[in-house]
């Protein structure tokens, strides 16, 4: 723009200088013709005279618009410049911060790579560490086992002299080996137990340093890290469930046992499918997952997603798939075994980074009369709740929605029967999407745990089960 307008004024120059040389030429030229007709005209001063003072106020006038149009030019070209200086003076500031901003940033950066190259040195410290404790407790067992043998010696000793009083000596010598053994063994606890703790502050780091690695890498899969666990408490204990192929055993009981619980009291204490048959029931085949000292009966699995979970009523009702791989147990055999008393319902979870939640209920089940309805209150869990709690949830599917949500069929758009309240809410039995894919829609027709106020949780597999309890059943 001031380029432009320097070429503009330099025009303008060049138009009143040319005009000044110009105009004295031509009062100059008109002079001369008014001279040479001096002789053949009437009063030649007169005339002359007239006609110079109507040339000068021609140039006068011609000049005095020419001021005015310089004039206006001079105050348009003004405003102009300070548009421009006030433009400048704003990306001048613009920059300022943005200079700034970039300068926190590097610092931030700068931090963050300090930290992790701290955690790091951290992290081979107490890897050496523990190898060196583990190494010693080797040897302590090592150490222990001899003195058991020693021990177990002068036992078959004390036995063979039971009917003779032993020294002094040897009495002395017994209690002091016993003493030993005993503070070796509490030895050997301790050092197991600081081995423990060492190895969850690994995990910890280790986990920190992956964040700061994706901060620093700036890894743009916001899918899958939305849809993760990371940064929640880890579930203690979890049981892998058989994958896809796996060659499983049914075993055939004698179609007494209500549930799997009855069964691994039986003796039964092996994961896989088995008989039972609940009161007032047909027997019929589920599978049974010991864990923490007992037995559940799943009524649920996911794992691949080989298995289409957008089924009919009647299979939602019956039960489908295959109890070694995926399946769904059926809401009637569920209900059978219900019914018998008070049960437990557990849930557990695993996103795409292999991170395992687990989620526990307290439940009752209704009948095909009320459409197996569920009522759940929470008891405990390593995640936030995703499914109301004291409410009546009554089961739908496609061709059989129950609640109509201004008129939205939740199993027809988001695929899969399930205990649908809200057609925003978790959904365990839908479209089995891979981390991949991306847009909201498709998402919203996975399989996905999506907590009251959180993000969606994208999920891997998914198993749900039951196990009777002591716990009284709410109204």
């Amino acid at each position: 723009i001031l380029n432009n307008q320097r070429v503009s004024g330099a025009e303008n120059m060049k138009i009143i200088l040319v005009f000044l040389f110009i105009a004295p030429l031509a009062l100059s030229a008109r002079a001369e013709k008014d001279y040479s007709s001096f002789d053949s005209a009437p009063s030649p001063e007169t005339k002359s005279r007239f006609a110079m003072l109507d040339d000068v106020r021609i140039l006068a006038n011609g000049l005095l618009q020419l001021g005015h149009g310089l004039k206006d030019f001079v105050h348009k070209t003004k405003g102009q410049m300070n548009d421009i200086f006030q433009k400048l003076y704003i990306f001048d500031r613009s920059f300022y911060e943005l200079s700034l901003q970039t300068s926190e940033i590097k610092e931030e950066e700068e931090q963050l790579r300090q930290t992790t190259a701290r955690l790091q040195i951290n992290n081979e410290e107490i890897k050496n560490l523990s190898q060196e404790m583990n190494s010693k407790i080797e040897d302590l067992i090592q150490n222990k086992i001899q003195l058991q043998e020693k021990v177990w010696g002068l036992e078959d000793k004390v036995t063979k002299l039971a009917i003779i009083q032993p020294s002094m000596q040897e009495t002395k010598d017994i209690s002091s080996l016993k003493v030993f053994v005993e503070q070796q063994d509490n030895h050997i606890k301790q050092l197991l137990k600081i081995v423990e703790d060492q190895h969850v502050q690994l995990d910890r780091q280790h986990n920190q340093i992956m964040e700061l690695e994706d901060k620093l890498n700036h890894i743009e899969l916001q899918d899958l890290a939305e849809d993760s666990f990371t940064g929640e408490q880890t579930e203690p204990e979890a049981t892998p469930f058989p994958v896809r192929n796996a060659t499983a055993v049914t075993y055939k009981s004698d179609g007494a046992a209500p549930d799997c619980t009855a069964l691994y009291n039986s003796g039964m204490q092996s994961s896989g499918v088995y008989t039972i048959k609940p009161n007032g029931s047909e027997a019929f085949d589920v599978y049974c997952e010991m864990k923490f000292g007992s037995s559940w009966t799943v009524i649920q699995n996911r794992v691949d997603g080989s298995l289409d979970f957008n089924q009919t009523w009647d299979a939602y009702t019956n039960g489908f798939g295959d109890l070694n791989e995926e399946f769904w147990l059926g809401l009637n055999k569920t209900y059978a075994i219900t019914k018998q008393g008070d049960y437990i319902l557990r849930i557990e979870l695993q996103d795409w980074k292999e991170n395992k939640r687990y989620i526990e209920y307290a439940f009752s089940l209704g009948g095909p009369k009320t459409d197996y309805t569920l009522q759940l209150s929470r008891i405990s869990g390593s995640i936030p709740n995703a499914l109301p709690e004291q409410t009546e949830l009554r089961f739908s599917t496609a061709d059989r929605h129950v609640d109509i949500i201004n008129d939205f069929n939740c199993p027809e758009n988001y695929l899969g029967g399930w205990w649908h309240s809200e057609c925003e809410e978790t959904n365990l039995n839908g479209k089995y999407v891979a981390p991949r894919s991306r847009g909201r829609l498709d998402r919203r027709k996975g399989l996905y745990w999506k907590p009251k106020k959180g993000r969606y949780y994208l999920l891997k597999s998914t198993k749900i089960m039951i196990h009777p309890t002591d716990l009284k059943s709410f109204d």
